[in-house]
């Protein structure tokens, strides 16, 4: 079938890899991105770290500048998609307007969990998802003295280094029994606890947040759940993300854990696709089972496999997933999927701030966690992107390197 015109609702990163590779394959038809937020799509990782920080620009954050789209003839739209008419292939908005489609991409994210303690609304008290978001934090965040962070995840413990740096106490409360605990090995977890303690950050563990404090409106403490007190001029949370699946719920799409698309990225609608944070797959690192993942990588390369099979070159989707957070001067990069693994085997040591843990799963390599040693993750990815074949016994030689291993065993 011709297609004639594609509509992509989302203009984060999902949405518009699928806009741009289309271009980039030779697609001639008409694009039409939609987007709710105002201006040009931007990225949203740099949002908790160096855009707070006023390392980069709002400018710099832009995919592409407006002679981009232009050029590319990619209308941007500017509204809200409320309704999908299957039958009749349309997206209908809140202006009114009904966008017709020959294949629909449905890219719309996700939002915060909400922090749901009494108090809550007071100002001052903040999730970390947008660039509004980023902009009425950024001042407050220069200013404050005591903050509290809920949640030790990659956001929450981004938010922590800025503020830290900034000079503020800081506070992170946590209901797991360490840092980034469902996403890394302890022995990484204790090497960032390690680094944040000795920037300042105090971690309260298995501890949970009963109530939010305010003055006037604004905060000015927070409780915890045991009733412990902590000053508080500034709250932000990162307790974990939902998927925005309404638009698909209400148009009849199946959902599990996020909008279900098959190994193509296709939904139950044989002419919608979907991808990114709002997208449950059948992960072959994960076995085929259905995996949701919030990961840059995971969007674009999804954007990408989209994109070329609606050009005529279908394939399943089989990327790695890799990850990445920046906290102060560590850079942890993730690659693979360590989910169940049982045995690993570290590399360079925590007091250096160069680490590498290797997670294997019944004596298969599963996952490379790397902080600070960008060559070993480039490694990884190369050996987990084929058969691994890397055992714990082979990791444990004295002298081991990834790098060299990874050379000497190329096919």
């Amino acid at each position: 079938m011709t297609l004639n015109s594609v509509v992509i609702v989302g203009a984060g990163q999902g949405g518009f890899q699928v806009a741009a590779s289309l271009r980039q394959e030779g697609y001639q038809g008409a694009i039409t991105l939609i987007g709710d937020e105002p201006g040009l799509p931007y990225q949203r990782p740099p949002l908790s770290k160096a855009y707070l920080l006023g390392k980069i620009s709002a400018t710099a954050l832009l995919f592409r500048p407006m002679d981009f789209y232009t050029q590319q003839n990619i209308e941007l739209v500017h509204d809200q998609a409320v309704a999908v008419d299957r039958n009749n292939r349309q997206v209908r908005l809140a202006s009114g307007r009904a966008v017709p489609y020959d294949h629909l991409v449905l890219a719309m994210g996700a939002h915060n969990r909400p922090l749901s303690v009494p108090g809550a609304d007071a100002h001052g008290v903040f999730g970390i998802k947008t660039k509004a978001d980023a902009d009425e934090l950024a001042p407050l965040a220069k200013e404050a003295r005591h903050v509290v962070v809920v949640g030790a995840g990659f956001v929450g413990l981004e938010f922590a280094a800025v503020a830290a740096a900034n000079g503020a106490t800081v506070h992170v409360l946590e209901l797991g029994d360490r840092p980034m605990a469902r996403a890394i090995s302890r022995e990484m977890s204790d090497l960032f606890r390690a680094a944040h303690e000795a920037w300042g950050v105090h971690f309260e563990f298995r501890q949970g947040i009963g109530q939010i404090l305010s003055e006037g409106g604004k905060v000015s403490g927070v409780v915890t759940a045991e009733g412990k007190t902590l000053p508080a001029d500034l709250v932000v949370y990162g307790i974990g993300v939902i998927p925005n699946v309404q638009l698909a719920l209400e148009a009849g799409l199946d959902i599990d854990n996020g909008i279900k698309v098959d190994s193509n990225l296709l939904t139950s609608d044989a002419h919608i696709s979907s991808l990114g944070d709002v997208a449950s797959f059948p992960c072959i690192q994960n076995g085929q089972k259905p995996l949701r993942l919030e990961s840059v990588q995971n969007a674009v390369d999804q954007g990408r496999a989209i994109a070329a099979r609606l050009v005529g070159k279908p394939a399943p989707y089989t990327a790695l997933p890799w990850f990445w957070t920046d906290q102060g001067n560590l850079k942890l990069q993730i690659a693979g999927m360590s989910m169940g693994y049982d045995n690993t085997v570290a590399l360079g040591t925590p007091e250096s701030g160069q680490l590498s843990v290797l997670c294997f799963r019944d004596d298969q390599l599963v996952a490379v966690e790397s902080c600070n040693r960008p060559g070993d993750h480039m490694a990884a990815r190369k050996i987990l992107a084929r058969p691994p074949r890397l055992t714990p016994a082979e990791a444990q030689v004295p002298g081991f390197e990834l790098k060299a291993w990874e050379a000497a065993n190329r096919d």
